[in-house]
C-alpha cells in the first residue's frame, strides 16, 4: 500500500456525534482508493483533501475542535470492501461526514448501505456516472466533479473539431465507464461521428491482445479508452502498442495520468475536469505552497470536497451529521462572501461571524439540487511525454 495511506490517531467522539468542546478531536473520513485502478491518481488526491484539513487546523477558526482524517482503502473494485471501511468510519470512528469515495459502483454500493442507512454525508471528488443522480441517497450524497452526463458530449465535441470522425471505443466494464461510454457515443453520433465497434473490457486481465483485435477490426485508426489508467486500460494501450493496432487515442478523465502518457506517442488527448485559468493558477499555487501536486487528476476537487465537509460543520456550529448535511448547499453556492482555496481561515471565520459564504474553492464550485458540481473541463494533450491542457472547456 502507498505511504500516503497512513494511520491516524484522534479521540473517539460519542455515538451521539454531540458537538464538540474546544480542545477536543473530531473525526472526518477519507475512503479513497489507495489501491487499484485509480492508485496512481490517489496521491494528489488525498494531499488536496489534507491540505484543507491542515489549512482549517491551522487557522484555529475552526470551533469544534481539532479535525483527525480517518483514511480507509475502497480499493475502488470490490464494493463490499468500500461498504466494510465506510461502516468502521460511521460506527467505529464515529466520523462526523466522510470525503469520498472515488470510484462509481464503489460509492452507489456506499450510498445505499452506509449513508442512506445511517444518514451520514458523503461528498466525493471524482465519482462521475450519471447513474448516481438518479440514486436515491436521501440527500446525503453530494459530489464536486460533474458527471459524465457532460463530460461524454464535451469528448464528442473536441473529437469532431479535431477532424476524428470515426474510432473505436472500449470502455472498463464498470458504472464509471458504461455510463461514460453511452453519453459519449450518443452524442458523438448525433454529432456525425462513426463509431466503428464499440467493446466493454474487464480490469486486471493478463492479456488483451483478443480485446484490441477485435476494436481494430472495425478498420479506425484513433481508439477511445474509457477505463482506469491502472488496470484494464493500461493493459488495452500495451496490447495496441505492441501490435500497431491504432496510432492515437482519446481518453475520458480516469486514464488521465503518466502511466498514460508515458505509453503513447504525442497528439492523443483526453478530457478531465478542471477550473478555470484563474481558478487553476490559484490552486496550483496553494497546492504548491503545501506540498501537493496541484497538476494532479481530482486532487482539486478533492480539496474542495474535505473543504465543504468542513465549513458545513461550522454553518451548522455541531458536528451532528444531519445538522451538516442540512448546510452543504447553502455554504456550496450563492449567495454569500466568495470563499476561495487557500482562504479557509477567512471563510471559517465569516462564518462564526454570522456571515454566508459562497464556496468557489479551488474548482469554482456550484452544486445543483442534487448535489452535483457544474464543473468545466480540460482538454488535455499528451505533449512531450506529458498530459498539458490546451483549452478549458464550459
Amino acid at each position: 500500500m502507498k505511504s500516503y495511506l497512513k494511520t491516524t490517531a484522534g479521540v473517539i467522539l460519542s455515538a451521539t456525534m454531540a458537538t464538540a468542546s474546544y480542545g477536543a478531536t473530531v473525526n472526518v473520513g477519507e475512503l479513497q482508493g489507495f489501491t487499484g485502478p485509480l492508485e496512481s491518481m490517489i496521491g494528489p488526491m488525498s494531499g488536496g483533501a489534507n491540505l484543507a484539513v491542515t489549512e482549517a487546523n491551522a487557522s484555529g477558526a475552526y470551533l469544534q475542535g481539532t479535525i483527525n482524517v480517518v483514511q480507509g482503502d475502497s480499493v475502488c473494485i470490490d464494493p463490499a470492501v468500500a461498504i466494510a471501511q465506510a461502516e468502521k468510519m460511521v460506527n467505529d470512528d464515529n466520523v462526523m461526514a466522510i470525503m469520498g469515495p472515488n470510484c462509481s459502483g464503489n460509492t452507489g454500493a456506499v450510498i445505499t448501505n452506509v449513508l442512506v442507512p445511517n444518514g451520514i454525508v458523503s461528498i466525493s471528488p471524482s465519482a462521475t456516472s450519471p447513474a448516481l443522480t438518479t440514486l436515491e441517497d436521501g440527500g446525503w450524497f453530494f459530489r464536486t466533479a460533474p458527471s459524465d452526463a457532460r463530460q461524454g458530449p464535451v469528448i464528442a465535441s473536441i473529437a469532431i473539431a479535431r477532424g476524428q470522425t470515426d474510432m473505436a471505443v472500449t470502455h472498463s466494464n464498470s458504472d464509471y465507464g458504461k455510463g461514460l461510454a453511452d453519453a459519449f457515443v450518443t452524442a458523438y453520433e448525433a454529432m456525425g461521428g462513426t463509431v466503428t465497434v464499440m467493446a466493454g473490457h474487464d480490469d486486471d486481465k493478463a492479456d488483451y491482445s483478443a480485446d484490441v483485435a477485435a476494436l481494430s477490426a472495425g478498420g479506425s485508426a484513433t481508439l477511445a479508452v474509457l477505463g482506469y489508467a491502472d488496470t484494464g486500460g493500461r493493459g488495452i494501450i500495451a496490447a495496441s502498442e505492441d501490435t500497431g493496432a491504432f496510432s492515437d487515442y482519446i481518453f475520458g478523465d480516469g486514464m488521465i495520468s503518466s502511466v498514460t502518457s508515458g505509453a503513447v506517442a504525442d497528439g492523443s488527448w483526453g478530457t478531465l475536469p478542471s477550473p478555470d485559468a484563474t481558478l487553476g493558477a490559484n490552486w496550483v499555487a496553494v497546492a504548491e505552497a503545501g506540498g501537493v501536486d496541484g497538476t494532479g487528476v481530482f486532487s482539486a476537487e478533492s480539496y474542495d470536497a474535505m473543504a465543504l465537509i468542513i465549513l458545513a460543520s461550522q454553518a451548522a456550529g455541531s458536528t451532528d451529521r444531519a445538522a451538516i448535511q442540512a448546510e452543504v448547499l447553502n455554504v456550496a453556492n450563492a449567495p454569500g462572501n466568495e470563499c476561495q482555496a487557500g482562504k479557509l481561515a477567512e471563510c471559517l471565520k465569516w462564518i462564526s461571524g454570522g456571515l454566508p459564504v459562497d464556496y468557489v474553492g479551488a474548482t469554482g464550485v456550484e452544486l445543483d439540487a442534487g448535489g452535483t458540481a457544474n464543473g468545466s473541463y480540460s482538454e488535455s494533450e499528451v505533449i512531450g511525454g506529458a498530459f498539458t491542457s490546451v483549452k478549458i472547456h464550459k
